[in-house]
């Protein structure tokens, strides 16, 4: 079974910070920086090539959002958005990658060293966080 569809199911645990009917967004277990969020379809999608064009909009309307709301959210100078398509996709279901960004954060390149919560409160201190500044993004659009 796919770990990111028993999610979205709510047949295993996630730090959810947005849920819609199209997609659901989530802390990171291993983040690179703690509000590193993923992003997924409801629907079991593979690839960015096997995403149905009826939720393109839904998926990546959601991702602008999230960009926006997670620096702010976390005090960050911005966010670095990405996806894998089969090579280094660690789960077989398309994800979009929201990771916080501040210069000399230490991040070169592709290569990604991740780094943990400080503790159970922290990530959910975190998500909790990124949920207000997510909502507020949303009013404005």
């Amino acid at each position: 079974m796919c770990p990111f569809c028993d999610i979205a199911a709510n047949r295993a645990e996630a730090e959810i910070v947005f849920s819609d009917d199209h997609t659901i967004g989530f802390l990171d277990i291993r983040p690179l920086f703690p509000g590193h969020c993923l992003l997924i379809p409801r629907e079991h999608v593979e690839t960015l090539g096997d995403l149905p064009t009826e939720l393109i909009e839904p998926l990546f309307g959601i991702a602008a959002s999230l960009s926006r709301a997670i620096p702010r959210a976390l005090g960050a100078a911005g966010s670095f958005v990405a996806m894998n398509n089969v090579v280094s996709q660690s789960v077989p279901h398309l994800h979009v990658h929201v990771v916080p960004r501040n210069p000399k954060d230490g991040l070169k390149g592709f290569f990604w060293p991740r780094r943990g919560y400080r503790s159970d409160e922290h990530l959910t201190e975190t998500a909790a966080a990124i949920r207000a500044a997510l909502t507020l993004e949303l009013r404005r659009e």
